[in-house]
């Protein structure tokens, strides 16, 4: 028998209250424009003697596998220098370079001692008006790509992403961010050539600098080296994502899955809607962060997933409130049931005071706390510049959430959460999952292409 034990339980431990937010500091900052359209913003943050850097081009509506091979390639190798050469001079100044693409934009990333900064300039123009995609490194890079393609296709999250981007966009260059094996393997260096010559432009691309920088001599040394990049070709316009249509929820077999991928697209405004505040403090509420509704009910409370998680995804087409969550198999109608019942719950019902005040805290901390970096502050401004927004934008943003109400939060809720504007994908084993999801709403069924 065992002695019963004399201790008494402990207290239940109280969190202390939330202290105040900082006041939001802004950076010094300089902007110019170039003849050429190149708009360059250097911002002063000595905190290390580094700078980093983020080109902005605008790339909407291109061939997306020539648009991605491009990207893995654009460093490659110029008319005077080999990849090699190119990557052993950026390591000279301890810089790197990188690039991706999406829908919106190519992205050139990277950065390297402030001292290096002319150097690292002069390398990123010669690649810009002297990319050479040699014939050897392009093979190499289009198997590579090939082949992550193939891992990615594999995987459940990203199958039902893409289900999900289909059922939002339909014919829209977002719908569709991943080529196909096939059509990357069919693009040839020529083409990448074309692309180029046709897209990577200095008009409408912005070029952020942060660091350990004086503004204006960054501006400067800017100018130097990207002054003579020129602009040809043309520019094709993004069209406007078309609003979402809500229809039947759409079930993507995939046989044998233990798991279930819920996604959920819900409408969603830009980051200078007057909505957009009170929107984020409702997502926040919602299931934005670990402290919200939705993740305590399905999460701590009921254990159907791990880490189920909502967010606002701004695109400069448009913006939608997205909703992921893998749920066990046999879990997938009661997971659904929840998600819909905590969207209509807070559609319905304001917040109370303390879990808004626990939202706004979080997002005025975590949006300080974005730009707490040299690297973070210079992906912020650079985001926020390719949508036409400058950091005082920030301090802007701050007075929007440090003043939006319960009774705004509820409205916004109500107008851009409520269940019925939902579009809708769960990937799963149909066999087993569309019965139970059709208990609840009406369903239609898709053959996974895995």
């Amino acid at each position: 028998m065992t002695a019963l034990s004399s201790e008494r339980p402990a207290a239940p431990y109280t969190l202390p209250p939330l202290g105040p937010n900082k006041k939001l500091k802004l950076p010094k900052e300089a902007e110019r424009r170039l003849p050429n359209g190149l708009t360059v913003i250097a911002i002063r943050r000595p905190a290390v003697p580094l700078v980093e850097l983020r080109l902005w081009v605008p790339f909407g509506r291109a061939h997306l596998a020539r648009a991605v091979l491009l990207s893995q390639t654009l460093f490659s190798g110029t008319d005077t220098m080999s990849m090699v050469e190119i990557a052993a001079a950026l390591q000279s100044v301890g810089g790197g370079l990188s690039a991706g693409v999406d829908p919106d934009r190519l992205l050139v990333s990277g950065n390297g001692l402030v001292t290096g900064l002319d150097r690292i300039l002069e390398l990123l123009a010669g690649v810009l008006t002297g990319a050479a995609y040699p014939n050897d490194e392009v093979a190499t890079e289009r198997e590579r790509l090939a082949d992550r393609i193939q891992v990615a296709q594999s995987q459940p999250a990203h199958l039902a992403r893409e289900a999900l981007l289909r059922r939002m966009y339909g014919s829209h260059p977002y719908a569709t961010q991943t080529p196909e094996v096939e059509q990357v393997r069919a693009v040839r260096p020529a083409q990448l050539r074309a692309l180029h010559a046709e897209r990577v432009r200095p008009d409408e691309a912005i070029l952020v600098l942060v660091g350990d920088v004086q503004p204006g001599k960054a501006l400067d040394a800017a100018e130097r080296a990207l002054g003579g990049w020129e602009a040809g070709g043309r520019r094709l316009a993004l069209p406007a994502a078309p609003p979402l249509s809500p229809g039947p929820l759409l079930v993507v077999d995939r046989p044998d899955a233990v798991q279930s991928s819920l996604r959920i697209a819900l409408p969603a405004v830009g980051r200078t809607h007057p909505d957009h505040a009170a929107l984020q403090l409702a997502n926040l509420v919602f299931g934005g962060y670990f402290s919200s509704r939705w993740v305590e009910n399905i999460r701590e409370d009921k254990g159907y997933t791990y880490g189920p998680h909502s967010a606002v995804e701004h695109g400069v087409a448009g913006s939608a409130l997205t909703v992921a969550a893998e749920v066990a198999t046999e879990v997938t109608g009661p997971a659904l049931l929840e998600t819909v019942y905590e969207l209509g719950r807070l559609a319905s019902l304001p917040p109370k005071e303390d879990e808004l005040e626990q939202a706004r805290q979080y997002a005025l901390g975590t949006l300080q706390l974005g730009m707490s970096t040299q690297a973070g502050l210079a992906t912020v401004a650079s985001t926020y510049a390719g949508f036409g927004l400058r950091l005082d934008y920030l301090a802007e943003h701050s007075a929007r959430l440090a003043a939006a109400t319960r009774d705004d939060v509820a409205a916004a809720a109500a107008t851009y959460l409520a269940p019925s504007r939902a579009v809708a994908v769960v990937l799963g084993d149909a066999g087993r999952i569309e019965a139970p999801v059709a208990a609840l709403t009406p369903v239609e069924r898709q053959v996974s292409s895995a």
